[in-house]
């Protein structure tokens, strides 16, 4: 056999076996978060499955061969005819020594960690949360429950009690393990050759170590520092100095507006907007399948995620394997301000799951989520999507009653009164979760004690937000989870990717809401290539620039009246274009979709087609609410 053959049998054996225990972990991830009963998922399945994926790529032999096919195809001279082949064998020795425990004793510190997370998530999942309401009642709600009470509640002693209970997480996490896997995890990364975990982590994921990226964290922090400082004192000025208690603050902000948008955001109607826009905007998902579990009930894990249990991919035959995504958020239909933050999960989700449907490369490894996946470069489209929900032209389109009537710009212009001269206080509240990770791994053994770690989280907010965060860090659920731990700076790079990629589409085309080039342009710049090309030169290929946090901070610096003159326009302007134009229901996103709350499937678009399905989903939600 020649050296390309065996070449080829290697690649096409590794990646067949990965899927094949890729899915087997997800659909365990999948079973266990969602507390499915129909199926055999547990914590301990979790662990196994994950162990079997990862001991395939941790495996010393799969390194070793990858590497001696790669050499010897250079040696050869066929690399040059065989791209596709040096792409997977590259892939594969980047992935795997991502997830290299070369020693026993490493493999068995990563082994005890991952067992111990799993019985962390889910007691966490199953940790009782609430608040009580103004009659005195104790009220059962997730995390998102509480937090969109804070954020609509007029009653104050009911904020503080959601933020009580937010903050009651943080001492239940490091009571029930999580202080021994922050142990355990800087164990393994110093046995590995790094200063800490924190550095392992963002190093295997962007490229690039600690130190680098907090030159650059650094820099936006010391840079929008100043206008932290006057955003707290313009909102103590407009609303006292009770605005800045943490329970407070985005009530404060946003309460009575929210109220007031509520009727033009609802929630039954939140899918069948998703669809619509991401249709106009020509994004399609190559024929994939998509589950949607979107409704909060009890022991669902506490927060919005997409995973893929079946990685997109090309096989040696030319044939595409489409992907098969999981998507879920935890929206309260009856509560106040449930629409806008399903919509925002909903086009946030679902721009990870075009991104990974888009994906073209020639092994599934290009199109998995963890490591060398850049973080930033995961979460910049998702996010640039969700930040179209903001836009006063697609609020003109999308944002509607039951009735087919548009929210009023008046109040949509209350709203960028209440929170523009504000919009600080999210990108410092990013940057605090990963300063405090930072100083959380940096920390000494003998210091990682349930009242330090809780005064360093309290330390980090007063530093970084000027105050205590009305998310409290120690709540943040990526903090506990394998796979988004040391994760939160991904955001914060991805933000400032988002507002550069903004800039760019209006500066080419003028707009960006319903605009049919964005869908192509983001699949051929960013998605097709997956993780074959690094996050910074991703976005130096469709921006023409290097990514830098300028952007951001003018739409920050950016006058209120500016800001508003120039919404008023663009909301006018679609408002007209929506009348001139017919409504159709020929919409095809190439992809199936499923609804389902737990274990019950409540819709099928293979069955009823993309719309009829949002209807039988509406209907459901619509009896939901009644019973409830």
């Amino acid at each position: 056999m020649s050296v390309i053959a065996e070449a080829q049998s290697f690649v096409d054996n590794f990646n067949n076996s990965y899927a094949e225990k890729h899915e087997a972990f997800e659909n365990q991830f999948w079973g266990t978060k969602m507390a499915l009963q129909e199926g055999e998922f547990s914590t301990d399945l979790l662990s196994k499955t994950k162990k079997e994926m990862e001991d395939l790529l941790s495996d010393p032999k799969i390194l070793s061969q990858a590497k001696e096919f790669k050499q010897s195809l250079e040696v050869s001279g066929e690399s040059s005819k065989n791209e596709n082949l040096i792409s997977v064998l590259n892939v594969i020795i980047r992935t795997c020594q991502c997830n290299e425990f070369p020693t026993a004793e490493a493999k068995a510190v990563r082994e005890k960690t991952n067992e111990i997370e799993g019985t962390l998530e889910k007691a966490r999942n199953e940790m009782s949360l609430g608040y009580t309401d103004s009659d005195g009642n104790f009220q059962a709600v997730s995390s998102v429950g509480l937090r969109t009470t804070m954020r609509t509640n007029p009653d104050e002693k009911v904020r503080k009690s959601a933020y009580e209970a937010l903050r009651s997480i943080g001492t239940f996490v490091c009571e029930e393990g999580f202080l021994e896997i922050v142990k355990l995890r800087n164990q393994l990364a110093k046995m590995l050759g790094f200063e800490d975990y924190y550095d392992y982590t963002v190093t295997n994921a962007e490229g690039f170590g600690k130190k680098k990226l907090f030159e650059i964290l650094d820099g936006l922090e010391e840079g929008t520092r100043p206008l932290t400082e006057k955003a707290r004192k313009d909102l103590e000025a407009m609303h006292g100095a009770k605005a800045l208690e943490p329970w407070n603050t985005g009530f404060m902000m946003a309460g009575s507006v929210i109220k007031k948008m509520d009727p033009y955001f609802p929630f039954s109607k939140s899918v069948e907007s998703y669809i619509r826009s991401y249709a106009a905007m020509n994004i399609n998902y190559c024929d994939a399948t998509m589950t949607l579990d979107l409704l909060d009930r009890k022991n669902k894990y506490s927060n919005g995620f997409c995973h893929w249990p079946v990685c997109a991919w090309v096989k040696p035959d030319g044939t595409f394997v489409p992907s098969k995504t999981n998507f879920t958020s935890l929206a309260n239909p009856s509560a106040v301000g449930s629409g806008l933050t399903a919509l925002n999960t909903l086009m946030h989700e679902a721009g990870h799951a075009a991104h990974f449907a888009n994906i073209k490369q020639p092994s599934p490894l290009f199109s998995q989520e963890r490591a060398p996946t850049s973080v930033a470069y995961a979460e910049n489209q998702s996010m640039f999507l969700d930040s179209l929900v903001g836009d006063a032209a697609w609020r003109a389109k999308y944002a509607r009653d039951i009735n087919g009537n548009p929210i009023p710009f008046e109040i949509h212009e209350e709203g960028i009164r209440s929170t523009h001269p504000f919009q600080v206080f999210q990108l410092r509240a990013m940057l605090s979760v990963s300063y405090f990770e930072k100083a959380l791994y940096e920390l000494p053994e003998a210091d990682l004690t349930p009242a330090n770690v809780q005064a360093l989280a309290d330390k980090i907010e007063n530093e970084i937000q000027g105050g205590l965060s009305a998310r409290p860090l120690l709540s943040v659920p990526h903090l506990v989870s394998d796979e988004a731990s040391c994760y939160y700076q991904g955001y914060t790079l991805a933000e400032m990717s988002v507002h550069q990629t903004r800039d760019f589409f209006k500066e080419k085309y003028g707009y960006i809401v319903d605009n049919p080039e964005v869908g192509p342009m983001l699949q051929k710049y960013y998605w097709e290539c997956g993780n074959s090309k690094p996050f910074l030169q991703i976005v130096k290929d469709l921006t023409g620039k290097e990514l830098t946090g300028d952007a951001w901070v003018e739409a920050l610096k950016e006058d209120v009246e500016e800001h508003i003159k120039q919404e008023k326009q663009e909301y006018d302007e679609m408002i007209k274009k929506c009348a001139d134009e017919k409504p159709h229901d020929d919409i095809d996103l190439k992809m199936t979709v499923k609804f389902v709350d737990g274990d019950e499937v409540i819709a099928d678009s293979s069955k009823s087609g993309l719309l009829g399905a949002c209807k039988e989903f509406e209907a459901f939600v619509a009896a939901r609410t009644k019973t409830n």
